[in-house]
């Protein structure tokens, strides 16, 4: 089957593998779209320190069923999906911690182990989430739910003020989340474009174009304390920092 294979730093080239050899408890994949991460262009550049070459790219996943396992009798085939693009041990100290997103271990798609960039490839069927969503958008689950991880150790409150800076995929996640828990959200970019994506989820969320000087009266303005933006603060309000990407 075809495959996107990173050769070598600046080298990318479509080429032949091997089809995927089945295992237990996975269930074989149709992949149908995928998105490019940041880690998958740094990984191109070689600038990602964890990738070893040749290397196929990516992790942000849209595929469908082909072929089902008993451990999942909801996965039929022909059903969309997209996926956790982690592993985790179960025996390293933060797994039995109940953290195995911090597994000690871990090989993520694309990264350590190859990706998905591929027609098709087997996967632990726990690892997997059927979703009345279009291909498209079960492309950016994944990178949404790291604004929304983020938001979640952040422990953000309703009535807290939250300023997002950076609105791309993982920012606007960020934005989402924020805003769901009810804080006051300031989506703040450099890019207009960005800034209206951020505002169309509600006419609540703030958009703000970044100048350093203007984002901190406008910090100042909404919770009357003086050197908002100082860093660290003591104010009791929520800063978030997200990237770009």
């Amino acid at each position: 089957m075809r495959a996107l294979v990173i050769q070598k730093p600046g080298e990318a080239i479509i080429k032949d593998i091997p089809p995927p050899e089945q295992r237990p408890g996975h269930v074989l994949l149709r992949v149908r779209m995928i998105g490019l991460c940041g880690s998958d262009l740094n990984s191109y550049r070689g600038k990602n320190p964890l990738v070893t070459y040749p290397r196929v790219p990516g992790h942000e996943i849209a595929a469908s069923i082909l072929e089902s396992n008993p451990s999942r009798p909801d996965l039929k085939p022909g059903t969309n999906v997209t996926l956790s693009p982690y592993t985790n041990c179960g025996k390293c100290s933060s797994c039995l911690r109940g953290r195995p997103n911090a597994c000690q271990f871990n090989e993520t798609l694309g990264v350590q182990r190859d990706g998905a960039l591929l027609e098709q490839i087997w996967m632990p069927a726990e690892k997997l989430y059927p979703a009345n969503l279009s291909i498209k958008e079960l492309c950016l689950v994944e990178p949404l739910t790291v604004g929304f991880h983020a938001v979640g150790r952040g422990r953000v409150q309703p009535g807290d003020i939250v300023a997002v800076f950076g609105c791309g995929g993982v920012g606007l996640g960020a934005v989402a989340a924020s805003h769901s828990a009810g804080a006051l959200t300031i989506a703040v970019d450099l890019d207009d474009h960005k800034l209206e994506i951020a505002k169309s989820a509600d006419q609540t969320i703030i958009p703000f174009r970044a100048s350093e000087e203007d984002i901190d009266t406008v910090a100042h303005s909404l919770t009357a304390i003086p050197g908002a933006l100082a860093w660290p603060t003591a104010w009791p309000t929520t800063l978030w920092r997200c990237s770009t990407s």
